[in-house]
């Protein structure tokens, strides 16, 4: 489901479904023993009102009447013969009663009241006596006051009877009233399911409240889709989204911080053109002379020259083109390095194992100077450690004049390694040495790009170390590089 306005609703609506149905048939079976109650308690007073309206020198004829108007009271709300409804209330009960004296005579009884119920009660109360059925006969009824006195349920001919047995001590007689469960039950579902009508009908439109409540909460959300998709493709500016839900705040610092991360290689990708552009118009336009005056010649000697001058500046646009890729690879926006503990004093030595070519193809010395044994170890990302000592060895190769000493030496520091790169050429004055971490700055007539100490530093950045430019012992330029250990 890709909508999270239909995943929320799903969910919100299916956790109030089951909270609801859970409710509601713990209210249901708590309205419906309430009502159960309700209708026991209306047995108990029905009976202490036939109790009272019952003397024991009542008359038969006032017997007979009572009997009459109770029927007529007691009769079903629509009368069978004429189908007139009278007036009343859909949940009365139909109940049924009996009065009896001490010896168990009738002296009243309803039209409806079940036969036999007594004998049925004693039988219950007797079930392992054979004899259960003659104790009405041999027994007074009162003797079995104890016994029927109170509320029961007892299954006869098909049906099952909710019963109230009350004894009148003052007239000693016993008031039966009963009511079938059939009757009283439905009437029991019926008062209780009315109660969650309410709950059925309110459910949809609970549904719905719902679904505008999430669409007004995720007005937002979709605001900030709409003004991401009316944005023109190059526009990289940060999205202004005020006021921001707390929820939205992340996504929206996240959107802002990949635009700007956009605009920076943007930007990076615009500078590397740029410099590209500058530092290759001139090489090449230098090898189109050279190939023009190699076609040209018509001395081979000449034409010897001019293939060597033009094998140089290809050497030497091959060296820039390296140079601004590696500047472009390490942009500190970009580079993510690979940081593992690395032994410097290996590293470095396999490093100059692959550089010593450079200096003997120009009769100069390269050593390394470190004390051993020592802790050399640090935290580092070796490929742009090779890329930063490569350059200052070029460099130094390059500026020291022909049988000259490089040297690279290794301080261990408790929280620090010092790496020195010295040589024995020129050096530079004090005033230029800061310009020589300029791009494209270079000192006499070299055949660099002027962007070795450009990378150096960048590197040094990315590992959080310093730089510095001195004097040399050898006479000529040192770079000492200070990269802490970060362990």
């Amino acid at each position: 489901m890709r909508s999270i306005r239909a995943r929320t609703l799903l969910l919100v609506l299916g956790l109030l479904s089951l909270s609801m149905t859970l409710i509601s048939y713990k209210s249901y079976r708590d309205a419906q023993h309430e009502i159960e109650e309700l209708f026991d308690a209306q047995l108990a007073q029905t009976a202490r009102l036939l109790a009272g309206l019952v003397g024991q020198n009542m008359s038969q004829s006032d017997r007979e009447s009572l009997q009459s108007a109770l029927n007529q009271a007691l009769q079903s709300r629509q009368n069978s013969a004429t189908g007139e409804i009278r007036a009343g209330h859909d949940y009365e009960g139909k109940l049924a009663f009996q009065v009896l004296d001490e010896q168990g005579v009738m002296l009243l009884q309803s039209a409806s009241a079940p036969t036999g119920v007594l004998a049925k009660m004693v039988e219950d109360f007797h079930e392992n006596d054979a004899n259960a059925h003659q104790h009405l006969n041999t027994e007074p009824l009162s003797s079995l006051a104890e016994q029927l006195v109170g509320y029961h349920t007892v299954p006869l001919d098909g049906y099952h009877w909710r019963l109230f047995m009350l004894r009148d001590s003052q007239d000693n007689h016993m008031i039966l009233v009963a009511e079938r469960e059939d009757v009283r039950g439905e009437l029991a579902t019926k008062i209780a399911l009315r109660s969650l009508l309410p709950d059925l009908v309110g459910l949809p439109l609970l549904a719905l409240l719902v679904w505008l409540a999430i669409g007004w909460g995720l007005r937002p959300l979709q605001r900030m889709a709409e003004l991401i998709k009316s944005r023109a493709p190059d526009n990289l500016a940060p999205l202004i989204l005020e006021p921001l839900p707390i929820e939205l705040e992340p996504m929206g610092a996240a959107l802002n911080r990949l635009l700007m991360q956009v605009n920076q290689l943007l930007d990076q990708e615009k500078r590397f053109i740029a410099d590209a552009a500058h530092e290759l118009r001139t090489p090449l336009a230098v090898l189109r002379i050279h190939a023009q005056n190699a076609m040209d010649a018509p001395d081979p000697q000449d034409r010897n020259d001019a293939l060597r001058q033009l094998g140089s500046g290809v050497e030497r646009a091959t060296r820039v083109v390296a140079q601004l890729l590696t500047l472009a690879r390490l942009d500190p926006n970009v580079v993510q390095l690979a940081m593992r503990e690395l032994d410097l004093l290996g590293y470095v030595r396999n490093e100059l194992a692959e550089l010593i070519p450079l200096a003997l193809e120009r009769h100069q010395e390269l050593n390394l100077d470190a004390i051993e044994p020592a802790d050399y170890v640090l935290l580092a990302d070796g490929p742009s450690l090779g890329t930063l000592l490569q350059n200052l060895v070029s460099n130094a190769v390059q500026y020291t004049p022909d049988g000259g000493h490089i040297q690279v030496q290794l301080d261990a520091q408790a929280d620090a390694i010092i790496l020195r790169v010295q040589d024995s050429g020129p050096g530079v004055a004090e005033a230029q040495r800061e310009k020589l971490f300029e791009r494209f700055y270079r000192l006499g007539a070299g055949q660099g790009a002027g962007l070795g100490l450009s990378i150096v530093r960048r590197v040094v950045e990315l590992h959080r170390g310093s730089i510095s430019l001195g004097e040399s012992p050898l006479g000529g330029l040192e770079v000492a590089v200070r990269l802490p250990r970060n362990r």
